[in-house]
């Protein structure tokens, strides 16, 4: 209204502003998508004159590729970053000065030039956060080598003057920053080759422009070269997909506002990733996540604290940072001998390793809750507190019924029968003598009474006729809380596409593990790509109501590229990027197995103690 009557005296170049602005407000309810743009966090340069600043065409570049440029201003706070950045969806890491020697154990030259300690540190910093909050980050010239160093990649201080005896190119000629210079030749096998080149290409080479006088020296695990100058200089390095960071030696924002059209796909794939991202985080965020199977008990020393940071695969900080739910916690007992004496004291070491677990959620009643129905796990979600589910891996301890009414008052959601050797309930797929060609006569009179309890009934590392003999008699779905598929994995412990197909046809599910040797051939190897694969292949064999996810984190269970429970964001991505859906996801990440789980204690009646 004010505006309607200042109109007549306004100037007309300011009414023409304003009116292109009202007129993108008015479209914004037809068009949401304008404000919902992925938000690229961008780095910045330090001026003494101007304080945090960047030149436009990397803002520039950022919009052209769909995102919403987020410039982050220089600062040594480093709480105030990690909240910026916890706003983002990705991270654009600009050039600038040279960087400090000291951040590579190294002296200075002669021939180094400018630096800022002060914004090598905000640098090294924002690296630091994104990467523990598994965010995709895009390097530029000196983004790329920061990128490098931050991991420790060897970097020249100045390449005409350290790369001795070798041809160098002028890697700072005077040609125009909007124009190409030379060559780079790109790994026909990398995620580059790929942005460049969708459908292939005959020479995998493209021409860039060159502003620099240092460079990455070497590429450190977990970056592998993917692009070379024809002096060898490197060009461009890749980590996915240990870590989703890729770094580029030239400066494609500036190509990119010359006209070079193809530069534009590296922007856009920045913004593609930072779209999976927030996706993936939005889901975390708003739905139940529920890791079936962790062994983090095995971790617990007299001084160990479930509520902080530790050495742990899993502990409440780096499930506030995965933004993950539940874990079901294993009481795990490793086979030993099973005459009296032995099964006595695994009875006594499962007990005790339960009361330690739930000492533990009584230390952090603020942060957790010990969740021993579906409901309870709901509840915590709704609280915004952690669910922790007891369970016990190995009935080798189960030397009486009472035992088992015991582990049930105790609100144990399943029990795996065996582990790796033959106890006196089952065979096991490992290490089996086949004492009892399957389950035992005993092993049929627990299943039976878990079946009345209501307690799950877990397939993991039981031997084929096992499987047969529980499938056979069991009244209830059966899981098998972390296991893999023998078809992607032809490992003794795996599960055969019969197998889970007769898990399915009691309405159970199959929880995919993150051990490396049960996922892939080549065990150091074996990345969450892989785990990816066999979630597939299971969803494709028996549909989506019958797989999850049961990490083994504690019990081994580690892949390249999801290593500890803060970076299980990272399977939601993966999953996303093949095309699993919201609704799959809810499934997948829980629903089936709390499906399960409360099928088992309906239909037993037998309510346990909360």
């Amino acid at each position: 209204m004010l505006y309607n009557m200042m109109q007549e005296k306004l100037p007309e170049a300011l009414c023409e502003l304003y009116r292109e602005v009202d007129d993108l407000k008015r479209s914004s309810h037809a068009a949401p998508f304008v404000y919902a743009r992925p938000r690229i966090g961008v780095s910045v340069n330090q001026n003494s004159d101007y304080g945090s600043t960047i030149v436009v065409p990397y803002t520039d570049a950022v919009i052209k590729g769909g995102g919403l440029p987020i410039v982050i201003p220089v600062t040594n706070d480093y709480a105030v970053l990690r909240s910026i950045l916890e706003s983002c969806d990705g991270l654009l890491m600009s050039g600038g000065d040279d960087i400090n020697p000291m951040f590579l154990d190294e002296d200075p030259i002669a021939q180094l030039d400018s630096v800022n300690t002060h914004r090598d540190r905000y640098d090294l910093a924002l690296l630091r956060i994104a990467h523990s909050l598994c965010m995709p980050v895009m390097g530029i010239c000196r983004g790329e080598q920061l990128m490098g160093v931050a991991f420790g990649s060897g970097l020249y201080q100045d390449i005409y003057s350290q790369r001795v005896g070798e041809m160098t190119l002028g890697h700072n000629p005077k040609i125009r920053r909007t124009e190409t210079a030379h060559r780079i030749y790109v790994n026909p096998d990398s995620r580059l080759a790929k942005i460049f080149w969708e459908n292939g290409s005959d020479s995998y080479e493209t021409r860039v422009n060159s502003v620099h006088h240092q460079a990455l020296s070497e590429a450190k695990y977990p970056f592998k070269v993917c692009a070379s100058a024809p002096d060898g200089i490197i060009e461009a390095i890749d980590a996915y997909p240990e870590v989703n960071m890729l770094g580029v030696q030239w400066h494609p924002e500036r190509l990119v506002c010359g006209g070079v059209e193809e530069q534009e796909k590296l922007f856009a794939f920045l913004v593609s990733e930072a779209q999976l991202y927030h996706r993936a985080r939005m889901f975390h965020r708003h739905h139940i996540t529920l890791d079936s199977h962790t062994d983090t008990p095995m971790t617990f020393t007299p001084s160990f604290n479930f509520g902080s940071e530790t050495n742990s695969l899993v502990d409440l900080p780096k499930m506030q940072r995965g933004e993950l739910t539940a874990v079901c916690m294993a009481a795990y007992i490793p086979q030993q001998k099973t005459d009296a004496e032995g099964i006595a004291t695994a009875r006594t070491k499962t007990l005790d390793i339960l009361n330690e677990m739930q000492r533990q959620v009584e230390m952090n009643t603020m942060q957790c809750v010990w969740a021993t129905s579906p409901q309870a796990v709901c509840d915590a979600f709704v609280e915004g507190r952690k669910a922790i589910i007891p369970a016990v891996e190995n009935g080798y301890g189960i030397d009486d019924l009472a035992t088992l009414h015991e582990l049930h008052r105790r609100g144990v959601a399943y029990i795996t029968l065996c582990h790796n050797g033959d106890n006196h309930l089952c065979d096991s797929a490992r290490h089996s003598k086949q004492t009892h060609q399957g389950l035992s006569d005993w092993g049929r009179e627990v299943v039976r009474e878990m079946n009345r309890l209501g307690i799950m009934i877990d397939l993991s590392h039981t031997a084929p006729k096992t499987v047969t003999d529980v499938l056979a008699i069991t009244t209830r779905p059966v899981i098998a809380s972390h296991a893999s598929a023998y078809a992607l994995c032809a490992h003794e412990r795996n599960l055969t596409d019969e197998q889970i197909c007769a898990i399915a046809q009691t309405g159970g599910v199959v929880q995919v593990c993150m051990y490396a040797g049960f996922i892939y051939g080549d065990d150091a190897q074996a990345s969450l790509l892989d785990a990816v694969r066999h979630i597939v292949h299971i969803k494709e064999l028996v549909g989506i109501d019958h797989v999850g996810i049961g990490s083994d984190f504690d019990g081994d269970g580690e892949l390249i590229g999801c290593r500890h429970a803060a970076e299980l964001v990272r399977m939601t991505i993966e999953l996303l990027r093949v095309g699993f859906t919201e609704e799959d996801l809810v499934k997948l990440w829980g629903g089936n197995f709390l499906r399960v789980w409360q099928e088992n204690q309906h239909a037993s009646g037998c309510s346990v103690p909360e």
